[in-house]
């Protein structure tokens, strides 16, 4: 589970990157059915993928640490199913979007249980490794410090 993790944080970091990149560089052109929308969306489309690259830097770098940080999951999974909730309130209020983000949705909706499940995976092998390592009796103060 702790490597499944891992990975899994590894995969949605460059993932997120990338998607980010794209949308800074394409504006507009990144965005299916959408590439006549105009500067206004333009702007705000490359301020978002900056933030979404940020947001995908936040994976890789917890990916990295040694146990991957449950808390910093967490907050990632539900930064995302955010997302999520948003693209629903947007079908409510507007209807059904292109295909593509209808797609996207399902994952934003998808991925966060997962995430909310695996988050304290790497944690507690961490935590049962080192439980294993100590010596029988490594967690009493020696006595001969004492004399």
């Amino acid at each position: 589970m702790a490597r499944a993790l891992r990975m899994f944080a590894w995969l949605m970091g460059v993932a997120c990157v990338a998607i980010g990149l794209f949308h800074v560089i394409g504006g507009n052109a990144a965005i299916p059915g959408e590439s006549d929308a105009g500067a206004t969306l333009d702007s705000l489309g490359r301020f978002f993928g900056a933030i979404f690259v940020g947001y995908g830097l936040v994976w890789l770098w917890a990916a990295r640490q040694d146990p991957v940080p449950a808390r910093v999951v967490r907050w990632l999974a539900a930064v995302f199913l955010l997302g999520g909730i948003g693209r629903i309130l947007s079908l409510a209020v507007h209807g059904w979007p292109h295909p593509f983000q209808v797609v996207l949705a399902l994952i934003e909706l998808a991925f966060p249980p997962v995430w909310f499940w695996l988050a304290d995976a790497d944690e507690r092998a961490s935590r049962e490794q080192d439980q294993n390592a100590q010596p029988a009796g490594a967690d009493t103060p020696s006595r001969s410090m004492d004399r």
